[in-house]
């Protein structure tokens, strides 16, 4: 977990996509997620967590649904939603926080 603060305690806002290989929304959100990092560039950070190999810390984030998405900022979750989002709606939420 110690490992998890040092990724989200950043000054730049981060985008949180947890996922699974088999979850077919899953899977579709990875191009979207490209899409956002690209546009993005160094203003934020999107790091994608794999359910199945990080499930201790799915279950203490209370993930349900695949895929969940969070934004922190300064260490603290400011947006989360389950379900697909397209890049322009992650894009949008995210420069919120830049």
């Amino acid at each position: 977990m110690s490992k998890f603060g040092e990724l989200i305690d950043v000054k730049v806002p981060v985008l949180l996509d947890f996922y699974t290989e088999w979850n077919d929304q899953s899977v579709g959100m990875h191009p979207v997620l490209r899409d956002v990092a690209a546009a993005m560039g160094d203003k934020v950070k999107v790091i994608k967590i794999d359910v199945d190999k990080n499930r201790e810390l799915a279950e203490a984030l209370r993930v349900k649904g695949l895929p969940t998405l969070m934004i922190y900022k300064n260490g603290e979750m400011v947006w989360r939603q389950s379900g697909e989002q397209d890049a322009d709606t992650l894009i949008g939420l995210l420069q919120e926080y830049v």
